[in-house]
């Protein structure tokens, strides 16, 4: 009996597993155990990165809008992850102009599904509506912050609310009292909806902990965001919960319509393997807003508040160099090259400028300079390793257009000690900066 018992939970548990991670996304290159290099286009393809929306659901004042929008960017090669938080309120360019040519980020999961269906609808029943309302939002996040996005989860309140219930709560250490009289009616007229110090909170608790902003900000809400999200990835592991059928049979149900995703039980499988070996000191946490790295700011646009990027309206380029900075290629961290960065065609500043690049990609840059009495036509990439350092030369050779060379051209003298690649910048690279 408690073998059929046993079998019948498992059954139940992996059809309702495949009924919530249908897959169509694709597959993550990164999530293979041996990638060959040709399969990896450029430097972040060594990473998997899934898009984390939270919206209300049915039933909500603007159901459909993601008002939790956050990147968990996991790194396979090394075994480390980042989350990222990306401000609702961001003012971007929309994908169509469903909701207006212009709006809050927010608004493109439901500007992308919306425009699909040709109405309003709540519900996930369309799957091409979601797949629509998927790829506006990867668009315009991968926009902002400048790299591909993989896969996607949008979860509503009933989901995250119900999910942390079966996990019998979170532990969260709330650093300081969290009073919201806006939010009071939702916590038995209570404007404490947190007081400080670890505790157990449940879905219904953690739900208004993450939801709350008229009393804070919506950076501070990011930052919750993120530590309960922490917290229900150690409760589940720590629980043993996708070990045990019945608690995925729950966790599933509690998921049911309540949260859609385009990542394969298989890709699924292999990102549970690489976190459940993480402990949350690898799992690092960030956002465009803290410390010396204020990337955005508030503005009011017509009466409306608004975020945009402290380099102007659209501007991206300062995020692109900070996430990149965050989220390096795992292939470029593991190998660690030393780079040599020389400029050969008479512009010494374009070395400089070429290394400052290369650094934001996580590169390794170990020295620059030029080339005395010698000038180039085309960029040279000489690779010192005898083939060690395979992802670095794929890179390097694509970055560069050219393929890379075991030893420096006849009459060349540059100090080779201690570096592994060396890129002699030509005028062909010149012009194209």
């Amino acid at each position: 009996m408690l073998l059929l018992v046993g079998g019948l939970l498992f059954v139940q548990g992996y059809l309702k597993l495949h009924k919530v991670f249908k897959g169509g996304a694709g597959h993550a290159v990164a999530l293979q155990a041996h990638v060959n290099p040709t399969l990896l286009k450029g430097e972040g393809d060594g990473r998997v990165n899934i898009l984390l929306l939270g919206n209300g659901g049915p039933g909500h004042d603007g159901s459909d809008l993601t008002d939790t929008i956050m990147v968990e960017s996991i790194d396979p090669v090394n075994n480390t992850a980042t989350l990222l938080s990306v401000p609702r309120d961001l003012w971007v360019k929309m994908p169509n102009d469903y909701v207006g040519s212009m709006q809050k980020i927010n608004a493109a999961y439901e500007a992308g599904k919306y425009a699909y269906l040709g109405h309003d609808d709540a519900s996930n029943k369309n799957t091409k509506a979601v797949e629509a309302g998927f790829k506006a939002a990867d668009s315009v996040v991968s926009e902002v912050l400048g790299i591909p996005i993989n896969y996607n989860v949008v979860v509503n309140f009933s989901a995250f609310r119900q999910a942390i219930n079966t996990v019998g709560g979170v532990n969260i250490n709330v650093p300081a009292e969290l009073y919201d009289p806006t939010m009071a009616w939702e916590n038995h007229w209570n404007p404490v909806l947190a007081k400080p110090g670890e505790q157990v909170m449940s879905g219904t608790q953690a739900l208004l902990y993450v939801r709350s902003r008229e009393t804070s900000s919506d950076f501070a809400r990011s930052q919750r965001q993120r530590a309960v999200l922490l917290a229900l990835k150690d409760k589940i592991l720590s629980a043993g919960t996708l070990s045990n059928p019945l608690k995925i049979s729950e966790l599933m149900s509690a998921f049911g319509d309540n949260m859609v995703t385009d990542i394969s039980l298989s890709d699924a499988t292999r990102m549970y393997d690489i976190m459940k070996s993480l402990d949350n000191a690898k799992i690092r946490s960030v956002d465009l807003v803290t410390g010396q790295h204020k990337l955005v700011t508030t503005a009011n646009l017509n009466g409306i508040s608004i975020d945009e990027p402290v380099a102007g309206m659209g501007n991206y380029s300062a995020i692109h160099d900070f996430v990149r900075g965050q989220l390096p290629d795992g292939y470029i961290v593991k190998e660690h090259a030393r780079i040599g960065v020389y400029d050969g065609a008479v512009d010494p500043a374009a070395a400089q400028a070429e290394a400052a690049t290369l650094k934001t990609y996580g590169y390794n840059i170990a020295k620059v300079g030029s080339v005395d009495n010698q000038t180039f036509s085309q960029t040279v990439v000489v690779d010192l390793t005898g083939g060690r350092d395979k992802y670095t030369q794929h890179y390097l050779e694509n970055r560069f257009n050219t393929r890379a060379v075991s030893q420096l051209p006849a009459g060349t003298d540059l100090d080779t000690q201690g570096l592994d690649f060396i890129i002699v910048l030509g005028s062909d690279r010149n012009q194209s900066l």
